[in-house]
């Protein structure tokens, strides 16, 4: 007579985390240990919750993850309609993800508005990097400060393309003139990642300054924003 065996395979419908081994389940690791004993994957599954008949929630999560490189930075910056081209993610789990996404950013603009006192370009940049610095398009800002180098506000001067954004110095000045600003840093974002100062960038750079030192109204810097780092013309020795 022929024993069959008293192994039980998994089904091969196998996405939910619920099937996964005690150990596996990110779910079961936060509550024991720590989310920050948690990979980017496994926090990931745990916002998705479940995978596909093909795929666990971890898996789908690495297949997301692998697409933008391991990089969270990248991965805030998708779409939910980008989200929604991946086998198993509808909209409630694009949902998910994009919301997640957004109070990180929103923590981290808080994180930013603590350090109301700009004394350093990263200082400024803390201040700038959660409004601009995920955009898949061009913006222009400035940042006004008082005669304490406090922050008055933040204010958009211009929206432009992936390709880049017009600065015009007379709305720039009208708007610090408006909130009675004593000092400007200016900001804008490249979505290409690469924060080398264009030749456009010089001249906007150059016209502001001389505008604030005849207003009486300096500028102190420029930023060029990406999501994880930014240019700063007064460190590089522009100022």
């Amino acid at each position: 007579m022929i024993k069959t065996s008293s192994c039980v395979y998994p089904p091969s419908n196998s996405g939910g985390i619920k099937s996964w081994a005690e150990d596996d389940r990110p779910r079961e690791k936060l509550f024991s240990r720590s989310r920050k004993a948690l990979t980017d994957a496994e926090l990931l599954a745990i916002v998705i919750g479940s995978g596909t008949r093909n795929q666990t929630a971890l898996e789908l999560s690495r297949t997301i993850l692998s697409s933008v490189s391991n990089n969270l930075c990248e991965l805030a910056k998708m779409s939910i309609h980008d989200l929604m081209r991946f086998k198993g993610v509808g909209k409630a789990k694009a949902s998910n993800i994009s919301a997640v996404m957004e109070l990180g950013r929103r923590r981290r603009l808080a994180e930013g508005l603590k350090r109301k006192t700009i004394n350093c370009s990263r200082d400024a940049f803390e201040i700038i990097v959660p409004l601009i610095g995920d955009l898949p398009y061009e913006e222009f800002w400035s940042i006004l400060l008082n005669r304490g180098h406090k922050v008055n506000r933040s204010v958009c001067v211009s929206e432009g393309s992936v390709s880049g954004t017009v600065a015009d110095p007379k709305k720039i000045f009208k708007l610090a003139l408006e909130n009675n600003a004593s000092a400007i840093i200016l900001c804008h974002n490249h979505p290409s990642g690469n924060i080398s100062p264009s030749p456009n960038d010089h001249k906007i750079t150059k016209k502001c300054r001389e505008a604030g030192s005849f207003l009486d109204l300096p500028v102190l810097d420029h930023l060029i924003v990406c999501s994880d780092r930014y240019y700063s013309f007064a460190d590089e020795g522009m100022f």
